[in-house]
């Protein structure tokens, strides 16, 4: 089936991502007490006053136990946020991909464009359980297949990345190592920097999938957070191929509705 072929460039796009502030304020020195005025007939010297400094507060570094609490946590109490991604074969940029996620209710909309699709764009929506798809020399032009969790093998995993805390789960059963990198700099804003080291076969296992012939036995992420620890920045390699993605506009206003029934086709 030519639908089943071209979606098999789609499931390569892991979409599975995405807090109260954890760091305290300073407390300021209590300011000390005014000396008495000396008495007018007995000129004195008033000696000065050595300041007092308090100690910055203990900066918690997440390890391999609070890693993915954290971010799990922080990602439910965001409402909504939006991607952006590019997925690259050696040097050069196969497909780019931008997409927007809500989730209560957990739903996706996406498109991706790039030479994976001959410089046409391909969408999917993740909507009340559904999935629709419109992918280039697949569906008609501007239609959309409708499609179930079963129906199409290759697309169900599309369908668990309208609810992102699947994929987080997978990271909590197949968590290897995790390093802290160092603070960094990200569209002017303070991030911390980690190492995460996955097992392969156990994070493919948490989300009942098989692992694909060539899957090196680990997958090294490098993410960056915001003090709140919401994923702000992902990059990884596997066998020759790379992505960086970007998590932005945290709940923001967004709305993802199913296409009308006109652009649906069997």
């Amino acid at each position: 089936m030519k639908f089943r072929a071209a979606v098999a460039t789609v499931t390569v796009v892991p979409l599975a991502l995405g807090l109260a502030a954890c760091g305290g304020s300073e407390k300021s020195a209590d300011k000390p007490a005014a000396a008495p005025p000396a008495p007018v007939s007995v000129p004195t010297t008033a000696e000065p006053q050595k300041a007092v400094s308090t100690p910055p507060p203990a900066v918690t570094r997440l390890d391999r136990v609070t890693f993915v609490p954290a971010m799990n946590t922080a990602l439910t109490k965001q409402k909504s946020w939006r991607t952006f991604a590019t997925l690259k074969a050696g040097t050069q940029t196969v497909m780019t991909i931008r997409g927007v996620q809500t989730f209560n209710p957990a739903a996706m909309s996406m498109e991706m464009s790039g030479a994976a699709f001959k410089g046409k764009t391909a969408k999917m929506i993740v909507t009340k359980g559904t999935g629709y798809a419109s992918i280039p020399g697949a569906t008609p032009a501007g239609k959309y297949v409708k499609f179930k969790s079963g129906q199409i093998d290759q697309l169900d995993q599309l369908l668990d990345s309208g609810d992102p805390t699947k994929a987080f789960k997978s990271f909590d059963k197949s968590l290897v190592s995790i390093k802290f990198v160092g603070e960094d700099t990200i569209v002017g804003e303070k991030m911390e920097q980690y190492e995460v080291n996955l097992n392969a076969a156990k994070a493919l296992a948490a989300q009942g999938k098989k692992v694909p012939k060539g899957m090196p036995a680990t997958i090294m992420y490098t993410m960056w957070m915001d003090k709140s620890h919401l994923i702000r920045r992902m990059e990884f390699e596997i066998s020759g191929s790379s992505m960086v993605m970007t998590m932005s506009d945290y709940n923001k206003p967004v709305s993802i509705t199913a296409p009308p029934a006109s652009k649906i086709v069997s």
